[in-house]
């Protein structure tokens, strides 16, 4: 591993190395990696609801021989190098939390999870990258969305007080055995939380950050906002050495999105929607992170993909203008996946695409995956029951549903598509691994090492390009 940097630390409004440089922290999350999700690689639903189905269907050794192998090609030397080569140095690892800790024994941890991720910190920094770890789930799950991996519509952890407690148990063991590696840019305590009456977070927040700093002083703890971290408005105070993080995406980088043009209009939304979510970071004089951003792009054999991309691009550029203005450190959402977000994705060619190529298919045309769905196939089938739900629950009770955001046609969805029938097609899913061999396990695999995938290049040289202007 390279010698250590040095331990970062909040200054006012910037982040400083040991003799008081300014650095910006630019990069990307390894995505479906130690956090697996279903549109990242291609399942429906919720990890560990694929995960039992892949072990029934597997059994025990090849259930562990295929996910190996997965870990270890997803992310591997080649892909530290590649994401150097581009200027970025900064990856954010999303973790989930059922590597450290199991329901059957909450407080005891699995030294296991250790290991999955020291060897990408370690790969990391041999390259000079920095890395930031974000705990993306929670036991009972800290938001509503199929990434917290609670398999539920609702957010249990901010119900229990013995979920929040497994949380703190997790990041004071997680400090403890990172505290002296300077390569680590800080901890990301919780990804996206959603509390629905919004004054437990800050009191999470309150109880963690003084749980890490008793075994760790140093690293840096970088705080998402509430509601999937895009609202600040119930934060009071701000807590020593933390930056704090938003997640700033845009409906116009999405299929069910305006299309973005780049008209004035359009950047005057970008500018506005960026200013609402960093207002308290401005007031409070403390440093901004966006810790997820990024569009989702179209596939070849959609129509006019290299037209719609392009928009994407520009869209992307324009939001990295507002950013650099700024001067904020930043990271997108995602690296690698099976093509729709990542700097680097599977080959159509793949022998885990061909072998899904049906299922995505299908799951394409069911509208299941929140993320990029395209509803043009099922409308028909939903609309009516929205309709129906709208006409007979008042509208005062409508938007007593939290996120309110979401509409009631959201909460249908997440109930219907992304729970019930999701989780009822994991298993037509996992029977397409259905006798197997170890080998065949070993290629499907291997369709996510970096020399098997295809790399975006669009997207590549726009991000080489803003690493290269941050001067760090």
């Amino acid at each position: 591993m390279a010698n250590g940097p040095g331990y970062l630390k909040v200054q006012g409004v910037d982040i400083v190395d040991p003799v008081g440089k300014k650095v910006i922290l630019k990069g990307a999350a390894t995505g479906g990696h130690l956090n697996m999700e279903n549109f990242i690689t291609g399942y429906p639903g919720h990890e560990h609801e694929m995960r039992l189905a892949l072990l029934e269907v597997l059994g025990q050794e090849k259930y562990d021989f295929f996910f190996d192998k997965f870990l270890d090609y997803f992310f591997t030397d080649a892909d530290a190098k590649l994401f150097a080569s581009l200027g970025l140095n900064a990856i954010r690892i999303p973790i989930n939390h059922r590597h450290f800790m199991d329901d059957e024994k909450p407080f005891e941890i699995k030294q296991d999870g250790f290991k999955l991720v020291d060897r990408v910190v370690e790969l990391c920094a041999a390259q000079g990258i920095y890395t930031i770890l974000d705990m993306h789930t929670f036991p009972g799950g800290q938001n509503q969305g199929w990434h917290s991996d609670s398999g539920l519509h609702r957010a249990l952890f901010w119900e229990n007080w013995d979920l929040q407690e497994r949380g703190i148990k997790l990041w004071v063991e997680i400090a403890k055995h990172y505290k002296d590696n300077t390569w680590i840019a800080g901890y990301n305590p919780m990804n996206e939380p959603a509390d629905p009456v919004h004054h437990r977070l800050q009191s999470w927040y309150a109880r963690v950050e003084p749980a890490i700093r008793a075994v760790d002083p140093h690293h840096i703890l970088w705080l998402d906002g509430n509601t999937y971290s895009m609202d600040f408005t119930a934060f009071k105070t701000v807590l020593p050495n933390c930056v704090y993080a938003i997640h700033d995406y845009s409906t116009m980088g999405f299929p069910a999105g305006t299309p973005y043009t780049g008209s004035s209009e359009q950047k005057d939304t970008l500018r506005k929607q960026y200013e609402r979510k960093v207002e308290f970071m401005r007031e409070h004089k403390v440093p901004i992170w966006n810790g997820e951003f990024g569009p989702v792009y179209a596939s070849p054999g959609e129509t006019d993909y290299n037209a719609t991309n392009q928009q994407r691009y520009d869209l992307l550029g324009e939001q990295l203008s507002i950013y650099k203005q700024d001067q904020i450190c930043w990271s997108i959402w995602l690296y690698k996946d099976i093509g729709f977000q990542g700097m680097v994705y599977a080959n159509p060619d793949s022998a885990y695409m061909k072998l899904l190529k049906p299922f995505l298919a299908k799951k394409k045309r069911l509208g299941l995956d929140k993320w990029g769905r395209d509803d043009q196939h099922v409308r028909h089938i939903y609309d009516p029951l929205v309709e129906h739900l709208r006409e007979e629950i008042p509208e005062v009770s409508q938007k007593r549903r939290y996120p309110q955001h979401w509409g009631l046609d959201g909460h249908v969805h997440r109930v219907v598509r992304e729970l019930l029938v999701s989780e009822l097609l994991t298993y037509e899913f996992a029977s397409y691994f259905e006798g197997k061999s170890f080998e065949e396990l070993d290629e499907l695999a291997a369709s996510f090492k970096l020399e098997n995938c295809l790399k975006r290049d669009g997207l590549n040289k726009i991000l080489q390009e803003d690493a290269g202007l941050s001067g760090s």
